[in-house]
């Protein structure tokens, strides 16, 4: 008895002691914890997100990627998987859990090592987001006693949804949300029992339990969190058993970024603004593109430059496998070979010489059939753009064990295919605000990240033109006005130039409207004479252009200065709209995750009576005027080609500079404007024949017909001081009904002449232009 009552002494002198000091803890640790009402207004680090203006999300920067949810988006059988693994009694304690805390401690005790934390979920709650993690008998009791704290602050369901948001699952994943998407590509509602199972056993060590790092690791830790949500009584033993079958389905292939050459623009933009906060406060941002139209524009580039690519022959395959290679070999040389643009790599299996088949096996084991049609282009690519003779077989190209790569072309038939050195670039705009639609700027972002349409500066060619031409009609000359194309010697400081049209040949007195349509260098640089440099420059300048894009030469007048894709939409916007100067932007709005708006792009509007009104930089006269000489480029000129999209409302201007080291077609149908251009980065030539018709327009023509699907055409009502008269082709001069029809200046008509000659070739009564009157 003697010795009871000293040991229950001891344990009451102990205990004291230990409650003293507890209360000596508690009263000097108290003061200096944080305040949990904050959790109440947490914002969690989110990363920022990039959406098309029809709410496609296309991408994600920051490196921990989370998605907030609120508790009520959460489904049931996920919450019951997480209690099961990390905190069964949630609801009974008030944050800390007695029972898990004493059985902790003697497993400390018997084994010497920390097997079990005891930390409840609010105890989790409050070390992820007050205490650091640092593993100290001192942090624990701040941890319980905060979670007591927080207990008394916030309901149960409050603190499950910062858990749930908060915790760590691996692979860059922060709360369940995020941690779905990595996982499985799903969102949480799309969760079945056993994936919500295997999230749930990620948090105890999320390196060891990672499915996509240790399958079998994590499968037995899934297993494990589905037995206790069945003695739990969260499920029923049929639907324990059919979790147990699923496999372990995870990938962890991050997506690609949708439009990855404006997106990047976007965040560069952005980065500039909010520096590193941009990948972790949450920022959402709605850009002006349109999803459909993007994937649009990225069809239409990659499909120009393999057309480009084709008729300039085969450089050969990617590489030959030895037949006493074995399957796995195989398929780890063909997975070396990374799909690039619209090309995946393929080996090719067996060629069947009757039907001119081959049997090509992509990286996914699929066999594709390589029919003759999508073979018969590869002539040998000897460079210098010289080609070898066209195959008369396919073994005259293939043979079994080549490396190679394919596409899908229009119709989804397989092409043999190869990377184009060449590169593209593609800019639509909306001409009444400036909001970009789609924008590609090359032919693959992994490939090349440079931004060809926003950053690279080309000589414009003959899509400068129309500037020079609207300064002329400005200066008092009409589309019927006659200049000289004939040869012509310029001296430019000590050097001669000799100007040259395309054809290198000469059409003699020529109307500005035919000079324009067919693009006539010779009588281009006359009319530039004589309306002056200066003129040109300012008349530039209102377009949009800066100065130092525009040299001081007589060159100009051909288009020599630098332009990107970019700057060429924003003028053509003005063709486009009426007359009116608008600024290209990408990015329509931008907020936080929790819906406050930060900043909103407010453009200013094509518009005549708008309070925020674009400057206007044409009358409406001269406007007309111009319009109805574009839309002659393309109904009878070097841009006839897209008269297959079967509308009148289409207009524009091709552009070939010296030695075809640039194809560009700039065109509109209003209130749609689209730039396409084609050329090698290095600025060798394309090529014979490779002008803005044959490389750029097609892009454009494919492109259009997309966009313009289901639009109405939108004419341009014709200005009182506008009006028509007859004129004589030749001269230029007015005269009867037996002349065509053109259009002028209400104070600007042409003398009256009797005609001298019958209707040109193309101006005819029955001509398109017109058929309108």
């Amino acid at each position: 008895m003697r010795a009871l009552c000293k040991g229950l002494a001891w344990l009451t002198a102990t205990a004291g002691l230990l409650l003293a000091g507890l209360a000596a803890a508690y009263f000097h640790l108290a003061p200096q914890l944080p305040d949990p009402s904050r959790l109440k207004a947490v914002e969690y680090q989110t990363p920022l997100e990039i959406y098309s203006r029809d709410g496609k999300l296309l991408a994600r920067f920051g490196e921990k990627k989370r998605i907030p949810v609120k508790i009520e988006e959460i489904p049931k059988p996920l919450i019951q998987a997480f209690l099961a693994a990390e905190d069964a009694r949630f609801y009974e304690h008030s944050g800390v859990d007695l029972q898990g805390l004493l059985r902790a401690a003697w497993e400390l005790l018997r084994t010497g090592r920390k097997r079990q934390g005891g930390s409840t979920i609010t105890m989790q709650v409050a070390r992820n987001f007050f205490l650091s993690p640092e593993k100290t008998y001192l942090r624990k009791l701040k941890e319980i006693l905060l979670a007591r704290k927080i207990e008394k602050a916030l309901s149960k369901e409050e603190i499950l949804e910062l858990y749930l948001n908060k915790i760590y699952l691996g692979q860059h994943a922060y709360g369940v949300a995020a941690a779905a998407q990595i996982y499985y590509g799903k969102s949480l509602a799309e969760l079945n029992l056993a994936e919500s199972a295997m999230l749930a056993g990620i948090p105890k060590a999320p390196s060891r339990f990672n499915p996509a790092a240790d399958p079998e690791r994590a499968k037995a830790r899934r297993d494990y969190v589905l037995k206790r949500m069945l003695e739990l009584g969260f499920i029923g033993e049929e639907q324990y058993q059919k979790a147990l079958l699923s496999p372990v389905a995870v990938s962890v292939d991050q997506p690609k970024p949708q439009a990855p050459y404006a997106v990047e623009w976007v965040r560069t933009l952005l980065y500039e603004r909010y520096g590193e906060d941009l990948y972790t406060r949450g920022y959402r941002v709605t850009t002006t593109l349109d999803s459909r139209l993007q994937a649009a524009a990225e069809a239409a580039v990659q499909n120009a430059l393999h057309a480009y690519d084709e008729r300039h022959g085969y450089r050969g395959v990617e590489g030959h496998l030895g037949a006493r290679l074995s399957e796995v070999e195989k398929r780890q040389a063909l997975a070396q070979l990374k799909p690039a643009g619209a090309t995946l790599p393929g080996l090719v299996q067996a060629i069947d010489n009757q039907t001119q088949r081959a049997s090509v096996q992509l990286l996914s084991g699929q066999i594709v059939a390589l029919d003759w049609e999508g073979i018969r282009w590869a002539r040998p690519a000897w460079g210098g753009n010289r080609l070898g003779p066209y195959p008369r077989a396919i073994a005259d190209v293939l043979k079994p064990g080549d490396l190679i790569r394919v596409r899908r072309d229009r119709e989804g038939r397989w092409r043999l295919a190869q990377i184009p050195k060449v590169q593209g670039a593609l800019v639509s705009l909306d001409s009444r605000t400036g909001a970009i639609l789609a924008l590609v700027g090359g032919y693959d972002f992994d490939l090349s990240k440079f931004n060809r349409a926003v950053q690279s500066q080309r000589q414009p060619g003959s899509g400068f033109k129309p500037v020079i031409y609207t300064a002329a009609l400005e200066a008092g000359f009409t589309p019927a006005s006659v200049i000289n194309d004939a040869p012509l010697v310029l001296r430019i400081g000590k050097t001669e130039w000799r100007p040259q049209n395309y054809h290198r040949k000469f059409h003699g007195p020529t109307r500005l409207r035919v000079a324009l349509r067919d693009s006539r260098n010779l009588a281009t640089i006359r009319l530039f004479q004589a309306i002056g440099l200066e003129r040109v420059i300012q008349t530039a300048l209102r377009f949009g252009f800066q100065p130092e894009q525009l040299p001081r030469t007589p060159s100009l007048a051909l288009g020599s200065g630098s332009a990107s894709p970019l700057d060429m939409a924003k003028m053509y916007a003005v063709f486009a709209n009426g007359g009116f100067r608008v600024e290209p932007f990408l990015i329509d709005r931008i907020e936080l995750n929790h819906g406050q708006v930060v900043a909103q792009t407010r453009p200013r509007l094509a518009c005549r009576d708008c309070l925020e009104a674009a400057p206007r930089v044409l009358t409406p006269e001269i406007h007309y005027l111009m319009h109805t000489l574009l839309q002659d480029v393309v109904r009878q000129g070097t841009a006839a080609k897209a008269m297959q999209l079967k509308r009148t409302d289409l207009a524009g201007k091709t552009g070939t500079t010296n030695d075809q080291r640039d194809a560009w077609f700039n065109g509109y149908a209003s209130p749609w404007v689209t730039v396409s251009w084609v050329g090698f980065d290095s600025s060798e030539p394309l090529g014979s024949d490779e002008t803005g018709a044959k490389a750029a327009l097609p892009m454009w023509i494919e492109y259009m017909q997309t966009a313009l699907d289901g639009q109405a055409e939108h004419p341009f009502p014709m200005p009182e001081g506008v009006v028509t008269a007859f004129i004589d082709p030749a001269t230029g001069r007015r005269t009867g009904p037996e002349g065509i029809v053109e259009f002028f200046l209400k104070d600007n008509l042409p003398a009256y002449a009797p005609a001298t000659n019958s209707p040109e070739p193309g101006n005819s009564q029955d001509s398109i232009l017109n058929s309108l009157f």
